[in-house]
């Protein structure tokens, strides 16, 4: 391994067990958040959709406001772009919050298949740094592959409930790994 390589492992490390508590708290958390996801995956869905409808209205509107402080700015049309398909995609995400499930689903998809790439690649190029507990991270970007396999072989009658799964067992997953690297370093530095 590289001096720049080692340094950069040493600076993870050290930051993990700095803010071990934090990050515990955050793997605690995000678990609870995914075990009430699983109890109710149609509201959760909703409610996931109901979240980047605002989120992106929001974006839209604030990008919007922006362009008229900076008319000038050499980005101007991409900014008046981009602002204008925030603010579209929000309001039919809450106009249309059931049509919003089965796209977002889809996004989340997406998403899922590239989170679990990263976190697989990311548990392997980290395995010695965290080599009591990279294991958990590749567990989870598995997991977030096996999901979206899932989710693909029972679309579409799955969307109306799957986002709201899929999430609860990606906060689940996510929140297992993070509080078990979190308290394997902290362990580790006693």
């Amino acid at each position: 391994m590289t001096d720049t390589t080692q340094n950069l492992h040493r600076a993870i490390r050290d930051t993990v067990r700095l803010h071990s508590g934090l990050f515990l708290a955050q793997g605690i958390i995000m678990t609870l958040l995914g075990v009430a996801a699983l109890m109710w995956p149609q509201i959760s869905s909703l409610a996931v959709e109901l979240y980047v409808g605002w989120l992106l209205l929001f974006s839209g509107v604030m990008g919007l406001g922006v362009m008229f402080f900076a008319p000038n700015a050499s980005g101007f049309l991409w900014t008046l772009l981009t602002a204008a398909l925030s603010l579209f995609a929000g309001v039919l995400l809450l106009w249309h919050p059931v049509q919003g499930v089965v796209s977002l689903t889809l996004l989340l998809v997406a998403f899922f298949i590239a989170e679990g790439v990263f976190q697989i690649a990311a548990a392997i190029s980290y395995r010695s740094v965290f080599p009591e507990s990279w294991s958990w991270m590749l567990f989870s970007g598995v997991v977030d592959l096996v999901l979206a396999a899932l989710l693909i072989a029972g679309w579409p009658s799955s969307a109306s409930w799957a986002l709201g799964v899929i999430v609860g067992v990606n906060l689940i997953s996510s929140g297992v790994a993070t509080s078990l690297v979190a308290s394997t370093v902290r362990r580790a530095f006693k």
